[in-house]
């Protein structure tokens, strides 16, 4: 079940009386049992064998943190940990690692002449694996340095796990932001469910009209095709996907929101206008936030930080990143896209050190700002091409290299993306210091309630094909 489809619309038109009604009778048991069921109905509608795997990585995450939390030496708490977070890494190494590591190794044991020692096994990649094991790890990691109490009980963490508004695509939670919300009963004001429902409209907007309409065409033609790009399709396509990309996951991020708030729960921003970012450390301080920051306090400072000298510190930050970049998707084409982005952290980080007193002026500031927004796409190269010899097609094309070709996107498509690109930029830079609650707080009512209706007409007529999230996959 996708949020852009009639099966969520009947799905959440039932949970949400479903969930108040407890509220109201003072059930909150009963509360918490209508959350989770409807989360775990949500995930079975993709299979309920996959189902099963969630609730397997809950059931042994919960129960590795209580006996940590029993256990009465340093040793046995940390044989706790090391089995609730081996727990979660063998699943999510299993589904979304096994295939491509039997392959290449299989590969390279061929170009030795040595047979294939590890079968090819056709497995099915559970939705939203990556998210749900950060996050169980995340908590059983937090048990175990005492910075939170272990659930009171199974349900009460399954909730926080399975919590379907974030679940197969974040935001990445902490157990600190969302288990002690499900200790009070959670019932959504009138002003929560009127924001609520403008994000799901917002988050909708975003992956079913731009996305998937007018973006999503562009960069297919081109990166799935076969033809070669010139230096015109090339940047098309790849600003695009840069579109596309952001108003796919944001959409997903900005409509999770508006429906866990809808129910009276609260999660934080995933997206802070990124492409108006200023350098690489802002622009990950505003793209998938939630991740950014769980790879930062779960990997980059346990890995050293910033403590030990600049060698172990550019060391910490590459690692980060190119694991960062494996945990998107099994290709090495990833790990090359994490690895571009560890190098352009590396970099600025040298350059700040070496040039501490210097303040861009306006004018430098904006260029920084378009530099940070080129480099970036560079980058998304890498992320959308499926091979390496396409991203190199590609990029090629946008060096102007691939002469003598063809043009491959039409004009419509052009204008498309040139006037939807060109309105994300302005609007993240126009909103580069704002947020979303300020400038609607401000604004004429009726001129909100005529955007609403506007964005909520374009979902209708859009009829969108229900075509997945992008990170779905992830």
């Amino acid at each position: 079940m996708i949020f852009p489809t009639l099966s969520f619309l009947v799905f959440f038109l039932c949970v949400w009386p479903a969930a108040w009604l407890p509220v109201i009778a003072g059930r909150h048991r009963l509360h918490k049992l209508v959350v989770i069921a409807a989360s775990y109905v949500f995930y079975a509608f993709w299979s309920v064998d996959l189902a099963a795997v969630l609730f397997g990585c809950v059931l042994a995450t919960w129960g590795a943190a209580r006996c940590m939390d029993r256990a009465r030496s340093e040793r046995a708490r940390r044989a706790f940990l090391t089995l609730g977070t081996a727990a979660n890494l063998a699943a999510l190494a299993s589904f979304k690692y096994y295939g491509w590591f039997s392959q290449e190794l299989n590969a390279f044991l061929a170009t030795l002449g040595l047979g294939a020692p590890l079968p090819l096994i056709d497995i099915v990649l559970p939705i939203g694996i990556s998210f749900y094991t950060f996050q169980s790890m995340s908590y059983v990691i937090d048990v175990y340095r005492r910075e939170i109490k272990p659930a009171r009980n199974l349900i009460q963490f399954a909730t926080f796990v399975s919590f379907f508004p974030h679940l197969v695509a974040g935001p990445i939670m902490r157990p600190t932001e969302l288990v002690p919300q499900f200790a009070e009963p959670r019932r959504a004001s009138a002003q929560q469910l009127r924001f609520g429902l403008a994000l799901m409209t917002i988050g909708l907007f975003n992956k079913v009209v731009l996305a998937d309409t007018f973006l999503a065409k562009a960069a297919e033609r081109v990166y799935d095709g076969s033809r070669l790009p010139g230096a015109l399709d090339s940047w098309a396509a790849t600003l695009a996907f840069s579109g596309q990309i952001f108003c796919d996951f944001a959409g997903y991020s900005t409509t999770a929101i508006g429906a866990a708030l809808c129910l009276g729960f609260a999660m934080p921003d995933n997206f802070r206008f990124p492409y108006a970012a200023v350098g690489f450390s802002d622009f990950w301080r505003r793209w998938h936030i939630t991740l950014s920051s769980w790879l930062r306090d779960y990997l980059y400072i346990p890995l050293g930080g910033n403590r030990h000298g600049p060698r172990r510190t550019y060391a910490a930050l590459m690692t980060t990143m190119l694991l960062g970049g494996l945990w998107h998707g099994a290709n090495w084409t990833f790990v090359a896209w994490g690895g571009l982005h560890g190098l352009y952290l590396s970099v600025e980080r040298l350059l700040r050190a070496r040039c501490a007193h210097y303040r861009p002026g306006p004018l430098a500031f904006v260029a920084l700002g378009i530099l940070t927004y080129v480099l970036v796409n560079v980058t998304w190269v890498f992320f959308r091409a499926k091979t390496f010899g396409k991203a190199w097609i590609v990029l090629r094309g946008m060096a102007g290299q691939n002469a003598g070709t063809l043009p491959i996107l039409s004009t419509f498509n052009l204008l498309s993306v040139g006037v939807i690109v060109g309105g994300i930029l302005i609007t993240h830079w126009l909103m580069r210091s704002r947020t979303l609650e300020s400038v609607v707080a401000r604004a004429p009512a009726l001129l909100v309630s005529a955007v609403w209706a506007l964005m909520a007409f374009a979902i209708v007529i859009a009829q969108g094909d229900g075509s997945a999230f992008i990170y779905f996959q992830f």
